[in-house]
């Protein structure tokens, strides 16, 4: 089999990877290079050539084909980006004019799809439930999306939008979203929402790891509150994809998944109260690969 190539492409950074093959994740090199998406669009390019240029200096390759997780998707009628927190991207067609810079295919997907597949076939899920056929990944941090895995390849969806339940709306307490409506999920269970939580009801500033410390600590009942708030939204955000998918496993990425009240007995009740069947069997895993997720899942991309 031949190596695989991925790339990362993240606000701060963008990393590539090369390994020997979708059987044999073994690393053959490993590179990042800075977005400087202050640069604009065409500088992004630039790096994103750089980049790959490194990549097959230090492996001593050249690619067929690259696979590429980007902070948005793909709108599939105008192939032009959408829904990218690195904005530059916007409305641009980052797929062809890569395709034209280095003259060859590339394969994009959601970083959160990316997450997923990678999680599905090297991580969490293959080693918990090797034969699972649908996943589901959660990112649970600063923002919240999400990415499906069916038989181990990435469902992308009519519209480029499979996964992104982030922008259900959940409850009005949630207030407006950067997207434009009000009470997503993510205004309500992502990190800087819990954060914002716990201001208004203290009047002070914590970081969530702080606010979880205090919870964990019984002397706060404010940071009580904020975490309860958090178990009982995640219980209904994510029973509505249950009950949708009825996904093998669900692996819950980003900072808010670091929370073990999520995998705990609590957790589990405040989604089964939520899920349209008598028991619930679905299992919640942490992930295995870490940073590696995002960058691993790209290159099973271009398999």
């Amino acid at each position: 089999m031949k190596p695989l190539w991925g790339i990362d492409l993240g606000g701060t950074k963008i990393e590539g990877v090369v390994i020997e093959s979708s059987e044999n994740p073994k690393v053959i090199a490993r590179l990042r290079v800075p977005t400087e998406q202050a640069g604009g669009y065409d500088h992004i390019i630039g790096q994103i050539k750089k980049l790959i240029g490194l990549l097959e200096e230090a492996s001593g390759l050249r690619p067929e084909r690259i696979g590429m997780g980007t902070p948005g998707t793909i709108d599939p009628p105008t192939q032009l980006m959408k829904n990218c927190n690195t904005t530059a991207l916007n409305h641009q067609p980052l797929h062809r004019d890569l395709e034209t810079a280095l003259q060859m295919p590339f394969v994009m997907a959601n970083d959160a799809n990316c997450f997923a597949v990678a999680e599905a076939r090297f991580g969490a899920v293959r080693d918990k439930v090797p034969n699972a056929k649908v996943v589901f990944g959660v990112i649970l941090g600063t923002g919240v999306g999400g990415g499906v895995v069916v038989n181990g390849k990435v469902l992308n969806g009519l519209q480029g939008i499979a996964g992104e339940w982030g922008h259900n709306i959940l409850d009005e307490s949630g207030g407006p979203c950067y997207c434009g409506r009000n009470g997503c999920v993510e205004t309500i269970i992502s990190g800087p929402s819990l954060e914002r939580h716990y201001t208004q009801l203290t009047g002070t500033r914590l970081k969530l790891a702080e606010i979880v410390a205090r919870q964990y600590a019984g002397e706060d009942p404010a940071a009580a509150q904020t975490l309860n708030r958090l178990i009982q939204y995640w219980g209904k955000a994510i029973a509505y994809v249950i009950n949708i998918l009825d996904p093998d496993a669900i692996v819950i990425g980003g900072g808010v998944g670091n929370i073990d009240l999520l995998y705990s007995q609590e957790g589990i009740e405040a989604v089964k109260r939520n899920v349209f069947n008598p028991r619930l069997d679905t299992l919640f895993l942490k992930p295995h690969l870490g940073d590696s997720a995002g960058v691993f899942g790209a290159a099973l991309l271009a398999e």
